[in-house]
């Protein structure tokens, strides 16, 4: 019998949540997602720390902004050397709110891929799914600029995205299965909201009904796992990008994997077309208290972050 994780590999296509490049030949992902925190994660190992020295010393004079971009394409590069499908790079979560800034650094991490040869097919411009956010994404898209909106946490968010017609969305399941965990205290039960009871799954599931349902093209990628009970609870989901602790989990085990999510029962549901302009969405997310506060939270500690590489590179600089 095939492992868990060659299983999953039938129904959904296996990312890779890292920025280590040995972990994905180990694993051997079609696509990987980076984030701020992954890649200051990375460049703290004396593995890849080399790598963060040969960029500043390239570019010892070009702004703090334009290092950081040039570190992400690096990495990407890297990455993309490894595995067969796209890599996420991701846009300064302190752009969050900003449009036009946005689709600037988003036009210039494409504009230094494609200088080391590398097709923007295979980069997915990772954004914030803010409004502002998801609208820098409409306009990317139009332009031929591939995007993956992250820090999502509900159906409104992702009738947005796909509103814009985006590439790939990433739900984050866990970050969902945390604030109701928090919010039960002592009442939590693990065992009564597990699998496809888990409220992160329940998210995904109806993002995935919807998006089936209408023919929505937008990719939906399942993210932030804390087992893999989660991550089996939604096999048949376009995407799953997986922690490197949790691919070891699924290959080491040989539990048997049947696809949960399936597009064709999706269409036979009756599910209502959400019509959504800017006031109506601020409106739906501020009365989501779980998404509104998930995502102002995911931005805070994805700035936190870039703030900390911000200071490794100016340490390095001196």
């Amino acid at each position: 019998m095939n492992n868990t994780l060659e299983q999953l590999r039938q129904y959904t296509t296996v990312v890779a949540d890292t920025g280590d490049f040995a972990l994905m030949q180990t694993y051997r992902p079609t696509d990987a997602t980076t984030n701020p925190s992954l890649i200051l994660k990375a460049i703290q190992q004396d593995t890849y720390r080399p790598l963060l020295k040969e960029v500043i010393q390239a570019h010892h004079q070009a702004s703090l902004a334009d290092i950081t971009d040039h570190l992400l394409v690096k990495f990407g590069q890297n990455i993309l050397n490894i595995i067969p499908g796209r890599v996420s790079t991701e846009v300064d979560a302190r752009l969050s709110f900003d449009t036009a800034a946005t689709i600037k650094r988003a036009k210039h991490l494409i504009h230094l891929y494609e200088q080391q040869g590398i097709d923007r097919q295979r980069v997915l411009i990772k954004i914030a799914s803010t409004w502002e956010g998801i609208q820098a994404a409409k306009q990317l898209e139009q332009e031929g600029i591939k995007c993956n909106l992250t820090l999502l946490f509900s159906l409104v968010q992702a009738v947005a995205c796909a509103d814009a017609k985006v590439q790939l969305i990433s739900p984050f399941v866990g970050r969902i299965y945390d604030w109701y965990k928090k919010q039960a205290g002592t009442q939590w039960d693990e065992v009564t909201y597990a699998g496809v009871n888990d409220p992160g799954v329940k998210s995904v599931t109806q993002i995935f009904h919807y998006y089936k349902k209408f023919a929505i093209s937008t990719e939906i990628m399942g993210a932030s796992f804390r087992n893999t009970g989660q991550i089996l609870a939604l096999a048949g989901c376009d995407l799953l990008t997986i922690s490197p602790d949790l691919l070891q989990a699924l290959q080491q085990s040989t539990q048997t994997v049947s696809p949960i999510l399936d597009a064709n029962t999706a269409q036979q549901l009756d599910i209502q077309p959400l019509i959504l302009n800017e006031a109506s969405f601020r409106f739906l997310l501020n009365q989501d208290a779980m998404a509104s506060e998930k995502l102002s939270e995911g931005i805070r500690a994805f700035a936190n972050d870039a703030e900390k590489l911000d200071r490794i590179i100016l340490d390095y600089k001196k």
